[in-house]
């Protein structure tokens, strides 16, 4: 393929139903927070289906990057096999994980540490044990729909979602009429449903996939390096940098219980949440475009850039459209339920979180180019580096300003991505003056990604 090749319009019709596939999910939050708060006792179950969603995640995050794994490495029979036993054996072990948090002895401690009152910690227990399936069929459906990826059909990733988002909702809103479920119980009962539905659905959809790969032979390029010791050297960079990224809530929600008004920054924290993962979806849907779409000797990086430049500034306009106007009431007391109070307690922190959705895009390009050049070492570094940001942030606006804590969480949130980002810069730059990326998993990796201060 040839730079010519891949125009504009190209790039956006695959991107799009993978935008579209991050938007219906980035709809599920809002939605299930609007559900909440409308039944009884609604900011004590803001507050524990926020923690214990937080939980699920954090539990499920060294799952996540099989998507961009199976994208970027099942080309034949043996490489889907080796990422197949690899995903499957995940799977169990974050499973069993969460099995051990639901454990009353180490849930007890855990809710005491983060300083959860009593009711909340009784209601996140329920949820976290109705999200029990949810580590196992991420995992499979993010194996799976890494297959449709890289063989570019990704309007069936987003049929999948569709197929997501309406178990979810009639899930839902059957729980909400038919049962007395506690509000946080409903919207854990939904995404379970959810989640377990699109995982058979991309199972069904790539089956195809499968069976080609299966009587593909042997190509040479990557299948004899999928051992398991060289897959772990190459995918143990990604599952950290997810699970360090993703520890960032429940250190957030740690330093809640520190600082001033915790009960209503719990319950206002998963609304705001909600509202930028929306635009915040145009960057996580960006990442395996990039990985599919980069070519050989990454020669379609400047496009690829360009178009994410695009991304970031429609992203961030789209947001501040609602952060600094009359529209952040509409959102949060009309839309989502939020009492008036709760309201002016969240327009502040949204504010502060404008800008975050062009920092997304810029994390998730310089991701792309690092995944496709099979260097993965830089990722969780920056990760780490942002996470410590994060808290030391929150220590300081916490402790030493006296900050509440949403508008605190806001700042450390948006000064550590600022540091993510800012970190990976120089690491890209010397990938995207090498040569072809032509290394397998078991080569070292190093320094990755591209030159995101272009779009940050």
């Amino acid at each position: 393929m040839t730079t010519a090749r891949l125009s504009y319009r190209r790039i956006f019709l695959f991107w799009l139903p993978l935008a579209g596939t991050w938007l219906m999910m980035a709809v599920e939050g809002p939605y299930l927070a609007a559900i909440i708060a409308r039944l009884p006792d609604a900011a004590p179950n803001l507050a524990a289906f926020g923690v214990a969603f937080a939980f699920a995640i954090i539990i499920e995050s060294p799952v996540i990057m099989l998507m961009s794994a199976s994208t970027a490495l099942v080309e034949d029979a043996a490489s889907f096999r080796a990422l197949r036993r690899f995903a499957l054996g995940l799977a169990a072990l974050v499973t069993a994980a969460q099995v051990v948090v639901l454990l009353p002895p180490v849930f007890d401690t855990i809710a005491r540490l983060l300083r959860l009152p009593a009711d909340v910690a009784g209601l996140t227990h329920a949820a976290l044990a109705i999200l029990l399936p949810w580590p196992g069929a991420i995992a499979y459906r993010r194996f799976r729909q890494g297959l449709l990826i890289r063989h570019h059909q990704t309007r069936r990733v987003a049929y999948g979602t569709v197929v997501r988002v309406g178990v979810m909702s009639l899930t839902a809103v059957a729980a909400f009429l038919l049962t007395s479920l506690p509000g946080a119980s409903v919207g854990a009962l939904a995404l379970s449903a959810a989640v377990v539905t699109e995982a058979l659905a991309s199972r069904f959809m790539s089956r195809k996939i499968v069976a080609e790969l299966l009587d593909r032979p042997h190509t040479g390029k990557h299948g004899a390096a999928l051992r398991l010791p060289a897959l772990v050297r190459f995918y143990a960079p990604l599952g950290l940098t997810t699970f360090i990224a993703l520890s960032t809530q429940p250190l957030v929600t740690f330093f809640m219980g520190q600082a001033r008004f915790p009960l209503e920054s719990l319950a206002v924290l998963p609304v705001i949440h909600g509202l930028t993962f929306i635009f915040r979806a145009v960057g996580l849907s960006y990442l395996e475009v990039v990985i599919a779409l980069l070519g050989p000797r990454r020669e379609h990086f400047p496009r690829l850039r360009n178009f994410a430049f695009l991304l970031a500034a429609t992203a961030t306009a789209g947001l501040s459209a609602i952060a600094l106007t009359p529209l952040a009431n509409v959102w949060f007391h009309s839309i989502s339920g939020l009492s008036r109070e709760l309201t002016q307690f969240a327009l502040l922190p949204l504010a502060i979180l404008a800008i975050f959705p062009a920092l997304s895009v810029a994390l998730h390009l310089q991701r792309g180019v690092l995944v496709h050049a099979r260097h993965t070492r830089p990722t969780a570094r920056a990760t780490a580096l942002e996470v410590m940001t994060v808290a030391g942030t929150l220590a300081v606006t916490i402790h030493g300003f006296g900050l509440t804590g949403a508008v605190a969480a806001s700042i450390a949130i948006l000064t550590g991505r600022i540091v993510g980002v800012a970190w990976l810069v120089g690491p890209c730059v010397r990938v995207l003056r090498g040569g072809p990326a032509t290394e397998t998993p078991a080569q070292d990796e190093s320094d990755c990604i591209d030159a995101s201060d272009r779009i940050a």
